[in-house]
């Protein structure tokens, strides 16, 4: 017997809750700084949203919520050549999944920069999941 699936809700107002117990964005002691801004369609900062990432050099997760400029960052692996990162943000029903490549960061004040715009002409393009 198949059981019915859960349907997905959107994201918050609470998720911050679980974000506030310890750092979760730092996957190692030594690394590659990650930064972004998570940006909607009208290239305003998304404030209230939860990044997740997933680096396969250390096989670890992170999460960062954004900040009020919609900034979030990571330390991963220094040899890792991608992060996976899903994206949870107001108005979304399902998480959204990227691909970022560390090689096409812009490398920025010691730090690789990625945005994740969610709509838009120059939208992130994010997987079928």
């Amino acid at each position: 017997m198949t059981l019915p699936r859960t349907p997905s809700q959107t994201v918050g107002p609470f998720f911050t809750i679980g974000l506030c117990r310890r750092a979760q964005n730092e996957l190692v002691r030594e690394g590659i700084r990650l930064v972004g801004t998570l940006l909607d369609g009208q290239d305003e900062p998304v404030n209230d949203a939860v990044i997740e990432i997933f680096d396969a050099a250390s096989r670890r997760w992170g999460r960062c919520g954004t900040d009020a400029a919609g900034r979030f960052s990571f330390l991963v692996a220094p040899d890792t050549p991608h992060v996976e990162a899903y994206v949870f943000a107001r108005g979304l029903l399902k998480h959204q999944l990227t691909r970022i490549h560390l090689a096409d960061a812009e490398e920025r004040d010691g730090a690789l920069r990625f945005d994740i715009r969610l709509q838009g002409e120059r939208q992130t393009v994010f997987f079928a999941v």
